[in-house]
């Protein structure tokens, strides 16, 4: 029996795996589903889909009526109401790879409702940002279906290792270290916009060349500074995930907690075009700029 793959969730990530996965032997159909497909306006949406050689489903029922492989590609706060609503509809036997960005208690809370259903819940860490390593970016894979999933992963190609049978295992290694990879992130957009504010950035940057000399600082700050810009919503949601992880564990999620709200900040900022016309060469001193510039208007309006 070929597989026919369900995508909940048609964004960058969904829209990767469904192009990714589309051809791959024994994949005989992919289908999505999306909010943004719904009623007339999701026209556009509906018929990007279709000119990737993915169909469209009318809801999360058809999608999980036509589907024997869901693949959860959402955003963080939204993975255990996904889950849920599949549950209502998915078919005995499905298999669901949850590759949201999650606390351990929500992925462990997901399989509860899904396997209530008859569903084969497997959670998946993505270690790494989806882009540019397409469908062959490190998983890491957890649950007592994890090993069987894992063997038709890697056969189309995917980088995918299983973890563990105890689920939540692999989720508190993403969540862990995305604490520290967001929060470098939250560390350089508020370190070189403040040592900028100063006039101080010559010398401070000297000083991280000297400690860490195996990075590029000018160019890493560059790179933090439009990840946040881009994806500082979901990053922020992914954050607030990584506290509830830190909290399930019995320890206050302080440094969590703030940079989940540094990097939604700035993704409130982008949304007001504090950022507009920041082409994608542009340095780190560009975007700190506008960060200043921002805030002195706001002085000035106080």
């Amino acid at each position: 029996m070929g597989s026919i793959l369900g995508i909940i969730g048609f964004g960058e990530v969904g829209g990767i795996f469904g192009r990714g996965l589309r051809e791959k032997p024994g994949v005989t159909a992919v289908h999505a589903w999306d909010l943004k497909f719904a009623g007339t306006a999701g026209e556009p949406a509906r018929a990007a889909a279709k000119e990737a050689g993915i169909q469209a489903a009318p809801d999360m029922a058809g999608l999980c009526a036509a589907a024997n492989l869901l693949v959860s590609a959402v955003t963080a706060s939204n993975t255990l109401a996904v889950a849920e609503e599949a549950s209502r509809h998915v078919r005995p036997g499905t298999v669901f790879l949850d590759l949201n960005s999650a606390s351990p208690g929500s992925k462990q809370r997901a399989a509860e409702a899904l396997e209530a259903a008859g569903a084969r819940y497997v959670e998946a860490g993505v270690m790494t940002s989806v882009p540019p390593y397409g469908i062959r970016v490190p998983m890491l894979l957890g649950g007592r279906h994890a090993a069987a999933l894992a063997d038709q992963l890697v056969a189309w190609g995917m980088d995918a290792k299983v973890v563990s049978e105890q689920l939540g295992v692999a989720s508190a290694i993403k969540m862990s270290r995305s604490i520290m990879i967001k929060g470098l992130e939250a560390l350089v957009v508020e370190s070189y916009t403040n040592a900028r504010r100063y006039g101080v950035e010559d010398h401070v940057l000297p000083t991280l060349k000297e400690t860490f000399p195996q990075i590029d600082w000018d160019a890493q700050g560059a790179y933090f500074f439009s990840r946040v810009v881009q994806h500082g919503k979901r990053r922020a949601e992914e954050m607030r995930e990584s506290a509830n992880t830190v909290q399930e564990g019995g320890f206050a999620p302080v440094m969590a907690s703030a940079i989940a709200e540094k990097q939604d900040w700035v993704a409130g900022l982008a949304r007001e075009g504090v950022f507009d016309g920041i082409g994608p060469k542009a340095k780190w001193q560009d975007y700190a700029d506008r960060l200043i510039a921002h805030a002195g208007h706001c002085r000035s309006e106080g």
